[in-house]
């Protein structure tokens, strides 16, 4: 098995796709002979030529619309942001014409469409380029949001959703680009609506996805070391959520806690919880609770921005707290 970088098994990934389909082409800001702001799409110009690695100007609303008419014609685009927060200039043509043409259309158009990108809380990017736009985008209709957190879940989803009859946003980590992992040989998809039950446990079930599940094993081994044996699921599907997996694990830990990278008023933890607290609650011998981002501005400060998010030591106290208090009861 090759070791990979997260960027590298992307890239891998785009390049299995558009070998495969003549319909794959990719478009964006400098996506072509740059190779992407992160490297993803490096060396396939030179490979695909101008007409299937397109480089864009600078108008998201512009390029992301033609990608939609394009695959309304047949083709399979995949839209690259070179910073998921300048998606929002594009909102329209996602939520109104992405998400809708299907339904809209009386089903005699489809939407094939992928549109991916670095997104999440860096290294003092500063709030514009320390969005979370999952966020935003959970309550379009038609739409599907995945997350990736490893190279290889990251390929896996990437082909899955390249060859998806669905419109798909594919959430990119900013800081998770140069992480490595082997990568099998061999076809590797990976299923677009199934969480990853990352550890399995009896105390606790922790629920995360992204950059958020790399923090939550690190608190995890720290609990394991102090005697506690928590649970540990990468929801990897945003929308929609596997409440199966999710169910399965809350009737054997009756405990969970939400930990994720996103804001805490209106976030996909909010929503989680309202889904838990609706259909498992008579699983629960207490409330969820949700360790979420502050509802504030990304600081440019490096110090103040690691007290917005959530950091491992906080998750190890939330799931002390939790099994201590029900102990005592």
């Amino acid at each position: 098995m090759a070791q990979l970088l997260l960027f590298e098994a992307l890239r891998e990934a785009i390049l299995e796709e558009m070998e495969r389909d003549c319909r794959v082409f990719v478009m964006g800001e400098d996506v072509g002979h740059y190779g992407g702001s992160y490297k993803v799409t490096k060396g396939l110009a030179e490979k695909y030529g101008d007409w299937r690695l397109l480089d864009t100007p600078i108008a998201e609303n512009s390029f992301t619309g033609l990608a939609i008419g394009a695959a309304m014609t047949g083709l399979r685009p995949i839209v690259e942001g070179m910073n998921m927060g300048f998606l929002l200039l594009a909102f329209n043509q996602i939520a109104n014409n992405a998400g809708m043409l299907h339904y809209t259309s009386g089903g005699n158009f489809t939407t094939p469409l992928v549109i991916r990108g670095p997104g999440g809380v860096g290294r003092q990017l500063g709030a514009e380029h320390s969005q979370r736009l999952e966020s935003y985008f959970q309550s379009v209709p038609g739409l599907q949001m995945v997350a990736c957190s490893t190279p290889v879940n990251g390929k896996g989803l990437l082909k899955s959703a390249i060859r998806s009859q669905n419109p798909v946003l594919f959430f990119e980590h900013v800081l998770l680009y140069n992480i490595k992992q082997p990568i099998p040989t061999g076809e590797n998809l990976s299923s677009l609506e199934r969480a990853e039950v990352v550890r399995e446990g009896k105390d606790v079930t922790l629920l995360t996805y992204s950059r958020m599940r790399h923090y939550v094993i690190q608190a995890a081994r720290i609990l394991v070391s102090q005697g506690y044996d928590p649970e540990v699921i990468d929801l990897v599907s945003l929308k929609p959520l596997d409440m199966g997996t999710i169910a399965r694990s809350i009737q054997k830990t009756h405990r969970a806690i939400i930990v994720e990278e996103c804001m805490r008023t209106g976030g996909i933890g909010a929503t989680l919880r309202a889904s838990i607290m609706e259909y498992l609650f008579d699983e629960l011998d207490g409330p969820v609770v949700c360790l979420s981002s502050q509802d504030v501005p990304t600081p440019y400060s490096g110090l103040l921005e690691d007290m917005t998010v959530v950091q491992p030591g906080q998750i190890v106290q939330a799931v002390k707290s939790m099994c201590t208090k029900e102990s005592v009861q």
